[in-house]
C-alpha cells in the first residue's frame, strides 16, 4: 500500500511540474542578463526621418486652389468639384488605401505610385499631377490610420491608440490607455519598433524617477508596440495551479485507499 501511495504522489507532482504555468501570460519576457540600464542615449527620442508611405496606409486628402477654395474636399469621406456641378461626386468614406503594388487610386488622376514618399514629397507629386487639370493647385494630405499597440500591465488590456498627430508621445499613448495599471512597472517600459529588414529593435525606458522625464516625451511611431512589464503574480498563480493538482491527489488517493480496502 505504502508503495501505492509513493505512486500517486510521484504521479501528482508530475502533473503539477508538467501543467504548471505561472505567470505563462506574460509576453516579451528577457533573461535577466539581458536587461540593460534604460537611461541610455541610444533611445531614439525623435524619428530618425519623416514618416514615409506604406503599402496599406489609407490617405485622405483635399485638393484646393492656392487662394484657398476648395475644389476636392477628401476628408470627412464628401467630395465635391465646386468648379463644375455637374461633377459632383463623393470620394471613398474610408479614405484611399495604398495597394500591395504601391499605388493609391484617387478621382480624377486615377493610379498614383505614393509608396514610400514623404508626406509632403506625396503632396508635391499630386500637386504636379493635378496641374495637369487645375491652374496652381495646392494638395494636402493625412495618413489616417498609423496606430501604435500598448499593453499596459497585462495582455488582456491591449489597446490600440490611433497617432492622429505626428508626434505623439509615449506620456499620451499611455494616458491614453488608462495610464499605468497597479500592476504594472512604471521602470521597465518597452518599446519595440520596427526597423531594417522588417526586425524589431527593443527601447527599454524607466518613468519610474524624475530622471526618465525626457523619455516621456520620446516620439512613438506608426506600429510600435509598447509593453509596460507587469508584476508577477506569484501567490495567485501557484495557488491556481496547485489547488486542482491536490484536489486530483484527494480523489485518487481515497479511490485508492477503498479498492485497497476491499482486498
Amino acid at each position: 500500500m505504502i508503495k501505492g501511495i509513493r505512486f500517486y504522489v510521484f504521479l501528482s507532482v508530475l502533473i503539477l511540474l508538467t501543467s504548471c504555468g505561472v505567470n505563462s501570460n506574460l509576453m516579451f519576457k528577457e533573461p535577466v542578463k539581458d536587461e540593460e540600464s534604460v537611461n541610455s542615449d541610444s533611445i531614439p527620442l525623435t524619428p530618425a526621418g519623416e514618416y514615409t508611405i506604406s503599402v496599406n496606409d489609407n490617405l485622405t486628402f483635399t485638393l484646393s486652389t492656392n487662394d484657398g477654395a476648395k475644389i476636392i474636399e477628401g476628408i470627412g469621406g464628401i467630395g465635391n468639384f465646386q468648379n463644375n456641378q455637374a461633377n459632383r461626386q463623393a470620394l471613398n468614406p474610408q479614405g484611399y488605401l495604398v495597394r500591395k503594388d504601391g499605388k493609391v487610386e484617387l478621382p480624377v488622376v486615377g493610379k498614383v505610385h505614393v509608396e514610400g514618399l514623404t508626406i509632403e514629397q506625396c503632396e508635391d507629386t499630386l500637386e504636379y499631377i493635378f496641374s495637369e487639370e487645375y491652374i496652381n493647385p495646392f494638395v494636402q494630405v493625412s495618413v489616417t490610420n498609423r496606430r501604435a499597440i500598448i499593453f499596459p500591465g497585462s495582455g488582456s488590456t491591449a489597446k490600440v491608440v490611433s497617432l492622429d498627430n505626428p508626434n505623439t508621445t509615449l506620456m499620451e499613448v499611455i494616458a491614453a490607455s488608462g495610464g499605468i495599471p497597479d500592476r504594472g512597472k512604471a521602470n521597465s517600459i518597452k518599446i519595440l519598433r520596427k526597423v531594417e529588414n522588417g526586425e524589431r529593435a527593443i527601447y527599454r525606458v524607466d518613468l519610474s524617477k524624475i530622471e526618465g522625464l525626457k523619455f516621456a516625451d520620446m516620439v512613438i511611431q506608426s506600429n510600435d508596440y509598447i509593453y509596460i512589464d507587469p508584476r508577477p503574480e506569484l501567490a495567485k498563480e501557484i495557488r491556481d495551479e496547485i489547488v486542482p493538482v491536490f484536489s486530483l491527489f484527494s480523489t485518487v488517493l481515497v479511490i485508492f485507499t477503498a479498492v485497497m480496502s476491499l482486498k
